[in-house]
């Protein structure tokens, strides 16, 4: 499976607090082999796991164990250690997906590790769709808990669509897709 690494690059290692920003796919998994990275530590930042195909299992040393599907957000924190495994599941035929990654602040590095799951719904504006799984955007709000405030949304446009969405600051936005319509 190829991952792309769009951040931290030469001349930006960080937007706001997001550190890292992988993109996979879209992979057909039966000539891929799809994804199985084995159990691995974190420590110091949250990884957000966001899929537009296929399905990952996750599992951590916390007892979690959730399945990452389209539309649906895994935040793990590591704070002070944690420790997780990713396996693309058998009903798996294509993956694509992002993986983003959050430096924890100083005062909040060695915080309690944790998992949070939640499935964001879509909210219709006129010339797209858009889920927000961070922050707030569009009159929604995500309940999912950060340690600095962040704006992370899957942007859905219609084709020959134009959206302006208006930006708050100190909003760092990640992952926008045109996920199966032209922009």
């Amino acid at each position: 499976m190829t991952v792309r690494r769009t951040l931290p690059q030469r001349t930006r290692s960080l937007i706001g607090a997001w550190c890292f920003a992988d993109h996979y796919g879209p992979d057909d998994v039966a000539e891929s082999g799809g994804m199985d990275v084995a159990p691995h530590p974190h420590i110091g930042l949250q990884t957000v796991s966001w899929l537009f195909s296929g399905e990952i299992e996750h599992r951590d040393s916390l007892g979690s164990h959730a399945l990452v599907r389209p539309g649906e957000l895994n935040l793990m924190t590591g704070g002070h250690g944690i420790s997780h495994s990713e396996v693309s599941t058998a009903r798996t035929t294509v993956l694509h997906g992002v993986q983003l990654w959050v430096a924890l602040p100083g005062e909040h590095r060695d915080t309690a590790r944790d998992f949070q799951h939640y499935a964001p719904g879509t909210v219709r504006l006129d010339g797209a769709d858009v889920r927000v799984f961070l922050g707030s955007l569009a009159g929604e709000t995500s309940p999912v808990r950060t340690f600095t405030p962040l704006l992370g949304a899957e942007i859905l446009l219609d084709p020959g669509a134009t959206v302006t969405l208006p930006r708050t600051p100190p909003s760092n936005t990640a992952c926008s897709s045109t996920k199966g319509r032209s922009a």
